[in-house]
């Protein structure tokens, strides 16, 4: 009979060991800026239009040219991001946000439980997992405050976090949608233990246009 104890926390270890691969690669391209990230950018973009078109069902042209925007849109404002005064810091604190969440999500979904967020989308998501998300997402976006010049005050800092918190999330269901529709557990296979590239990106794709949204209109 299966451990519970293993079976709730099976994949945790490919799951950090490839998450702390990617994250070495592009922290030090995003740390370069210039031509190398936006080239990075690029590949990325590719490969993840690529998963979406495996994701397509009856090969829908309409869907295919929604898949691109889906997936440009979040590539041009990173580029537009790291590309800023402050691109740097403020991209860090876009991924720490993110990460965050999904990190205060993971476990407060695992140890917690309880009614289901979206059960009919995602049946391993819960009510708790958001709710942990959230709270995380606020609290790295406090601490982040210090350090970027983006949100103004701690209040607007803690806010900030929980939107877009709740945004990643969505994401995270968008793409866990066109999986279920598709018929399939991942969008690829590029990194153990969390599929394809658009698994591991799904939190940016509407966090990252929001995000930026909010610095134009600051006039960041």
């Amino acid at each position: 009979m299966p451990d519970a104890t293993n079976e709730k926390w099976s994949g945790l270890k490919a799951r950090i060991l490839s998450a702390l691969a990617l994250a070495l690669v592009v922290i030090s391209l995003l740390y370069v800026g210039g031509l190398p990230f936006m080239l990075l950018v690029l590949i990325a973009a590719l490969i993840m239009m690529r998963e979406w078109n495996n994701l397509v069902i009856n090969n829908s042209a309409l869907e295919r040219t929604l898949g691109m925007a889906y997936v440009a849109v979040p590539c041009a404002c990173l580029i537009w991001l790291r590309g800023l005064e402050s691109g740097l810091a403020l991209t860090l604190c876009l991924i720490a946000i993110v990460c965050a969440t999904d990190i205060g999500a993971f476990f407060a979904g695992r140890q917690i439980g309880g009614p289901k967020l979206a059960p009919s989308i995602s049946p391993n998501k819960t009510w708790a997992g958001l709710g942990g998300g959230v709270l995380c997402a606020a609290i790295a976006s406090a601490i982040a405050h210090s350090f970027v010049p983006f949100p103004a005050t701690l209040l607007g800092a803690i806010g900030l976090g929980a939107l877009l918190a709740v945004l990643a999330q969505g994401g995270d269901l968008l793409e866990s949608w066109m999986k279920r529709r598709a018929g399939v557990k991942d969008s690829g296979t590029l990194l153990p233990g969390h599929g394809g590239l658009l698994d591991r990106a799904d939190g940016y794709i509407f966090t990252l246009p929001m995000f930026a949204l909010l610095l134009w209109l600051q006039g960041i």
